[in-house]
């Protein structure tokens, strides 16, 4: 229910809460760099969905995965003494594959650009196949009647210029 207002500030709040208790930090040793990017509650308010992404290698993201799991009741606490509502939402950590599908576009991206340039350079050295102009064009009878005329007068008497 992205639509109802209470809903969506209740899900600012909660990320805006555990942000902070994030930066204060844990005394998780395995937590890495976390960074909440979004935070989605259902409409009656009893459960929120937490994602994050994790800066670092795989290892690291995992790690962090574990931490953010080892310490969800701990956070769900803080969640319900900063909220003012009847009940506490439980609260569940999702790795946002936001950096790495950017990645992947990015790569894709770049491999269009790459086929763009290699698609220019053939085309700048390309020859048509037939007439440059492979148009029909209309017929000028006058011309035709002329030439025709000039080549029975070459035949009777022979080139006119020569």
């Amino acid at each position: 229910m992205a639509g109802n207002p209470r809903v969506r500030k209740v899900a600012d709040r909660i990320k805006e809460v555990i942000a902070q208790r994030l930066d204060k930090g844990l005394r998780d040793p395995r937590l890495g760099f976390v960074t909440i990017t979004d935070v989605q509650v259902t409409g009656d308010l009893q459960h929120a969905s937490i994602f994050y992404t994790v800066l670092g290698t795989e290892q690291e993201r995992d790690d962090s995965a574990a931490a953010l799991k080892a310490a969800t009741g701990m956070l769900r606490t803080e969640v319900g003494r900063n909220l003012n509502t009847r009940l506490t939402p439980s609260i569940e950590f999702i790795l946002d594959g936001i950096p790495e599908n950017a990645a992947s576009i990015e790569a894709l991206l770049r491999e269009a650009r790459d086929r763009d340039a290699e698609t220019v350079s053939m085309a700048s050295l390309a020859e048509y196949a037939g007439d440059p102009d492979p148009y029909v064009k209309p017929r000028d009878f006058e011309a035709e009647a002329a030439a025709e005329a000039q080549a029975e007068a070459e035949e009777e008497t022979g080139p006119l210029n020569s």
